[in-house]
């Protein structure tokens, strides 16, 4: 590959009948040859997205104690606030404070028969002082619900497969998660990792950028291009469970983000909409000239991918927040000794 830059897809093609096809192979193309490209005219309200990035501001603003009161390690769900360094990945801190946010549902009622992943849905953690939040970001996210339900339908036409090939997979309990992430200057960190290469583990992953770059995207090995911030877009980017399901037509792609210059910041907002919990994922039989160009999924020998959505998840999330893991999971640990890669 020779990209310098993303391709950027309009999605109000999708909707044009005189555009719909171009759109679609554009797609395709833009899907298996990078893995990322920009997405405009997605119907998402610019004043929600607004509301979303001011309530965040907000958010990381309020007192350290504040934040605490609504830390991750009270969640045995993964949700809550963490503190720059906190996550890891490959090993390795992430110097960016962030918010994570599922979908709110109740915990279920779980003994010792149930798989642990089941342990993953639950509520989130609220910041009493700021009720606006709540409300925001679960609009936010029903909004961003239907537009990654849009495109993967297309994906779905792309790739010569019935319309609604996918919906199974998530079903009526789709995996959503959002993530507000602040990433602090150089200054602070002195570090240059706000966070480390690494692939998505989803389906589908849309980030909603302010004006400072950071986001860099492996278009070939070693060669590392910058997502520089389109404003009215989100990037958006192919997670490994597509990637499986697709046999490895759609790629998905190593991304890092650097942390700002000295003195600067960076808000950025990640919605990931994933296969239900207790989904399994199947290759899709897509016809012979595309199954031709198929590369085969490209799995991590040090985190492999497995087609259990739940345990696939769990393990990722185990692997990010050790405390989590250690404080909410320790049982797993002990019925599974040396079979986990945590």
């Amino acid at each position: 590959m020779n990209a310098t830059t993303l391709p950027i897809l309009d999605l109000a093609r999708y909707t044009d009948p005189a555009e719909k096809d171009a759109f679609l192979a554009d797609l395709r193309q833009a899907a298996r040859d990078i893995g990322f490209f920009y997405l405009i005219n997605h119907g998402v309200d610019t004043g929600l997205q607004h509301a979303v990035q001011q309530e965040s501001r907000r958010f990381f603003a309020l007192p350290d104690a504040e934040k605490q009161q609504v830390a991750m390690i009270h969640s045995p769900h993964f949700r809550g606030y963490n503190r720059a360094a906190s996550e890891l990945t490959r090993g390795e801190p992430d110097w960016r404070e962030q918010f994570d946010i599922g979908a709110e549902r109740p915990a279920l009622q779980l003994d010792a028969q149930r798989p642990h992943w089941q342990r993953l849905q639950g509520p989130n953690l609220w910041p009493a002082s700021l009720p606006s939040l709540k409300t925001t970001l679960l609009c936010w996210q029903h909004a961003m619900t239907q537009v990654g339900i849009t495109l993967l339908h297309a994906f779905a036409q792309a790739l010569s497969l019935p319309v609604d090939a996918f919906d199974t997979l998530y079903g009526n309990k789709p995996n959503e998660h959002i993530k507000l992430i602040r990433y602090p200057g150089q200054q602070e960190t002195q570090s240059h990792q706000g966070v480390g290469a690494h692939k998505d583990s989803g389906f589908l992953s849309f980030l909603l950028q302010d004006e400072q770059k950071g986001l860099q995207v492996e278009v070939a090995p070693g060669q590392w291009i910058d997502a520089v911030p389109l404003p009215g877009s989100f990037v958006v980017n192919i997670g490994e469970l597509l990637e499986l399901a697709t046999n490895g037509y759609l790629r998905a792609t190593v991304h890092r983000v650097v942390s700002p210059p000295a003195h600067q910041q960076r808000l950025s907002i990640a919605f990931f909409l994933g296969a239900r919990l207790d989904a399994e994922v199947p290759v899709y039989t897509l016809p012979p000239a595309l199954a031709r160009e198929a590369r085969g999924p490209d799995s991590d020998p040090q985190n492999p991918l497995l087609r259990e959505v739940g345990w696939n998840y769990l393990k990722g999330r185990l692997r990010s927040h050790p405390d989590v893991a250690e404080r909410y999971y320790q049982d797993l640990y002990r019925k599974y000794p040396g079979q986990l890669i945590v």
